[in-house]
């Protein structure tokens, strides 16, 4: 219940500042971080939380999913076929020069053994919806970048967990989940994209049968109906849920653009809640031992994965498109790391690998480091496109005085 209190406590204080958050460098992420991290062991002692603490792995899990569904909604499948290079470049070039650049970075600077070290690469590749949305959400960012960081990032996830679960059975003595063989994996991904598509294809048949089908003030409901037995099933047959929340949010989508339209403003609140919730849990294994744990070469590998690996592999795999440079270096700088890294780092922890409270302990604060980095960091990039208000929040009276005197004198701002 203390936890709940705190949550509570949390949320009231995020949805206060959440208008000047929205304006300026502080985030809503960070106080739910840093939040998590005062009332644990390492602080205020309120909360005990462990790294093998099952609400550690289900809020992180549940956050994902959540998050994955909602952002699937957004893909649009016209669009996607027009403009699928892009993804594909940051998917099938960008991420593998991730995976070996930080494998390398974790061998040479940590010390880590070479399975060990492609494990922490593997873990740390993909990149974040749930913070990358703080960018995607903002409708004045260009289309084609918001598509980008979008898909990559919601497709991402599920293509390192096999590639994780296969360098965790490598690595040496393994339980649970990181038993694993190409064809059970392939079988997990095969599985979640089939119930992704196929059950929001079978719940839009069924209402379009003449006695079925939702009330008004009930239709926000269906997709979340639809979401909560698409988790149950991915979870009772071992399917990939990533994949397949992100497949299912894509393909309601394009079945059903009215089941979108009434389910967003709920799905958005559900997933933020689920985002909160994960970052107070995530926080309160931030303790100072945990920090304190890590080498100065490990420090050092954290800084190169977030200002040099993901930076470089992206800037790489865009070579010839037709992003401008701007638009380039926000790609390139905005590939945070948090929920997926988060699950896949805790199967590293659980595994009883030889070196994997070492990769744990590198994993946990480069995502720390990551979260603090992006979250605080959407409003300045967002500035590079002329932005200066999220949709739904007011802006300041001096600013709307100041954008009408602008338009006055005859300059035309990017709409």
């Amino acid at each position: 219940m203390v936890l709940v209190a705190v949550f509570g406590a949390a949320l009231l204080i995020a949805v206060l500042l959440s208008g000047l958050a929205a304006r300026t460098v502080l985030s809503t992420s960070f106080l739910f971080l840093v939040g998590g991290a005062l009332v644990s062991d390492g602080f205020l002692g309120l909360i005990h939380i462990t790294p093998d603490s099952d609400i550690v792995a289900v809020t992180a899990d549940l956050a994902l999913f959540a998050v994955l569904f909602t952002d699937g909604m957004h893909v649009s499948f016209p669009k996607l076929r027009e403009n699928w290079k892009n993804p594909a470049r940051a998917l099938g070039l960008g991420m593998p020069l991730a995976f070996i650049g930080m494998s390398l970075i974790t061998h040479y600077l940590v010390g880590l053994d070479w399975t060990t070290s492609f494990l922490v690469g593997a873990v740390l590749a993909p990149t974040d919806p749930v913070f990358a949305s703080a960018i995607v959400g903002r409708k004045e960012v260009p289309p084609k970048l918001r598509q980008l960081l979008n898909v990559e990032s919601g497709i991402n996830d599920g293509l390192a967990l096999p590639v994780v679960l296969v360098l965790i059975a490598a690595a040496g003595p393994t339980s649970g989940h990181a038993e694993a063989s190409f064809g059970k994996i392939a079988l997990e991904l095969g599985l979640g994209l089939a119930f992704g598509v196929v059950l929001p294809l079978l719940v839009n048949g069924l209402v379009r049968f003449r006695l079925l089908g939702a009330e008004p003030k009930l239709q926000p409901l269906l997709p979340l109906a639809t979401g909560i037995t698409l988790y149950a099933a991915c979870h009772l047959t071992h399917a990939n849920p990533y994949l397949a929340a992100f497949s299912a949010g894509a393909v309601l989508t394009a079945v059903s653009p009215e089941a979108k339209t009434a389910f967003e403003p709920l799905g958005e609140s559900l997933a933020e809640l689920a985002k909160f919730a994960a970052l107070l849990v995530f926080g309160a294994l931030l303790t100072p031992q945990l920090f304190a744990d890590l080498s100065w070469t490990g420090y050092v590998a954290v800084l190169l994965a977030i200002v040099l690996v993901r930076p470089a592999s992206m800037l790489i795999s865009l070579v010839g498109t037709r992003f401008d440079r701007r638009e380039k270096l926000v790609a390139a700088w905005f590939g945070p790391k948090g929920f997926a890294s988060v699950v896949y780092g805790l199967l590293v922890l659980q595994a009883g690998i030889p070196q994997g409270e070492q990769a744990y302990t590198l994993i946990a604060v480069c995502i720390a480091f990551s979260i603090i980095a992006h979250s605080s960091t959407d409003v300045p990039i967002a500035r590079i496109f002329d932005v200066e208000d999220l949709t739904g929040i007011p802006e300041p009276a001096s600013n709307a005085q100041t954008r009408e005197s602008s338009e006055d004198d005859g300059r035309v701002r990017r709409s």
